[in-house]
């Protein structure tokens, strides 16, 4: 190995070199190749492979949450169709815009069935929901606590839904009579025409 020789290298006559500098220059032609290759090349296919191997994990966890579910499937459907049946026999409870007027008197009927002293009953105006419209109704009698279970109870067991809100009792003065204020409220489903 002669480095004198490097000084003397003649480019355009390189076969006439000795071996040792024509290993020394094709090592470093392969290095400037490799080097060339890794960072145009191999490099950008390198940050293309950690992209796809981490949306392969999100694809696989995806797959096992769909998977879960395709398991379930005839669990849902069961599951849907019961909620389907269960919606519609709680939709045929709602009264209709033509049964409001009735369930009214029934409600105030059975406040008088039940012995309670009416002192007001007033419907409000409708108030409209997403995909129902609420009727709410101020109720205030006067009895005792077994006329109130009781006229809870008889409104409970209407054929069509009613809840009872913001009740109040207050003692009485008369005789022992308290009073009771409450909200009675039903519900109808909205109409196309409404919606």
């Amino acid at each position: 190995m002669d480095f004198n020789e490097l000084r003397t290298l003649d480019f355009k006559n390189i076969g006439s070199a000795s071996t040792w500098i024509k290993v020394m220059l094709i090592a470093i032609l392969c290095i400037a190749i490799i080097f060339l290759v890794y960072h145009y090349d191999i490099k950008k296919r390198l940050v293309t492979l950690e992209k796809e191997e981490a949306n392969e994990l999100q694809l696989k966890q995806t797959f096992k949450v769909k998977q879960k579910r395709a398991v379930n499937l005839d669990l849902y459907k069961q599951q849907l169709e019961e909620m389907q049946r269960t919606f519609g026999s709680m939709l045929r409870q709602l009264p209709s815009k033509t049964e409001i007027p009735g369930l009214i008197v029934d409600i105030s009927q059975t406040g008088l069935a039940s012995g309670l002293e009416i002192d007001l009953f007033k419907p409000q105006a409708e108030v409209k929901q997403e995909f129902y419209v609420e009727k709410p109704i101020d109720i205030r009698v006067k009895g005792n606590y077994h006329e109130f279970g009781k006229f809870a109870s008889g409104v409970a067991a209407l054929p069509r839904i009613v809840t009872l809100h913001d009740i109040t009792l207050t003692p009485g003065n008369d005789g022992g009579l308290m009073t009771m204020s409450a909200v009675a409220k039903t519900y109808r489903y909205l109409d196309e025409d409404e919606e």
